[in-house]
């Protein structure tokens, strides 16, 4: 029996919703029987289990820490998937869930609130040695921050290649206890929670190391290589080169700048000096007789001109027209 974990310090991040659709979903794979285990006080799942009219997925109201004997009481009665729902904070009632966990999977939307919140979460995952993926959750269509918010999760750990879009009608359907591929089974959002499901059952089957538990058919856009680290015995083609190790690859090119090849010189062909041409001297231009001296201003008798001063004693009339 295989336990999936739900799990998010920040509220509002959609661990209820896509907790309902995963389990609807493994179902519809053939991946169950698969069971709902509700552990948030505010009870968002069991409310929405309660109206549902299907008789799949399976609910068990259980404790938190009661998990244990409840756990073994499933598997006895044939459950093969657990999906648990847990409230928004880290507690020992949480962490004692994603212990008992093979998979944490942690919603977050692509917004700056949510993702200061994921370190919490990946480090309690990291403290029980679980593994975790992340998935970009309500995000916002063709919006820069999710690319920047993927980018930002994947320094934690894992994020799925599929990206939860906001849509009006994941809350719609699950109003009477239904899910957005019972009600449009055709539409975008059926088709994510779809491709996420078939995401995680194959990272359930690599954990667990079964080939049974993967599912028939992958997206073309998987990264199986870069999953598996090597499974061209499971989808028939040959894995990709290695990429070059990042420190290497700075290294390489920090060496091939900082190297001072000399510059190319042209060659110039050498060419015999040539004489200067004798060219006839110019004739001295005719004198011309200077012209007279200018008379010299007459001398004011008692008068003295002073320079104009802009400070000190004796400046009288600035060009502000300022006394002093």
């Amino acid at each position: 029996m295989l336990v999936i974990a739900l799990a998010s310090q920040k509220g509002g991040s959609g661990k209820t919703t896509l907790s309902g659709h995963l389990a609807v979903e493994a179902e519809k794979a053939g991946a169950g029987p698969v069971a709902l285990i509700d552990t948030d006080p505010q009870g968002s799942l069991a409310a929405w289990w309660n109206v549902r009219t299907e008789k799949t997925p399976a609910f068990a109201k259980v404790g938190v820490f009661d998990l244990n004997t409840a756990m073994q009481q499933l598997e006895r009665s044939g459950i093969k998937l657990v999906v648990i729902d847990t409230p928004p904070a880290i507690t020992d009632a949480i962490s004692h869930v994603i212990s008992l966990a093979d998979l944490v999977v942690v919603p977050c939307r692509p917004s700056p609130h949510d993702l200061r919140s994921v370190g919490a979460t990946a480090d309690l995952a990291d403290r029980h040695k679980k593994a975790l993926i992340f998935v970009v959750n309500a995000a916002t269509p063709r919006a820069r921050i999710t690319g920047e918010a993927a980018v930002a999760l994947s320094q934690h750990g894992t994020v799925a290649p599929i990206t939860v879009h906001h849509r009006v009608d994941f809350a719609a359907s699950m109003v009477d206890g239904r899910t957005v591929g019972e009600v449009l089974p055709d539409s975008p959002s059926a088709k994510e929670v779809n491709e996420l499901w078939i995401y995680i059952q194959d990272r359930l089957a690599r954990l667990v190391k079964d080939p049974t538990l993967a599912p028939e058919t992958r997206p073309d856009y998987f990264s199986i290589s870069s999953l598996s680290g090597g499974s061209e015995e499971m989808d028939g083609t040959e894995p990709p080169p290695p990429a070059e190790d990042m420190p290497a690859l700075n290294a390489r090119l920090k060496d091939a700048y900082l190297t001072e090849e000399p510059a190319p010189v042209a060659e110039v062909p050498y060419a015999a000096p040539v004489e200067p041409l004798a060219l006839p001297r110019p004739e001295p231009e005719p004198e011309v007789a200077a012209a007279p001296a200018a008379q010299e201003a007459p001398k004011v008798v008692g008068r003295v001109s002073r320079p104009t001063l802009f400070g000190g004693a004796g400046r009288q009339t600035n060009t502000f027209g300022r006394r002093n």
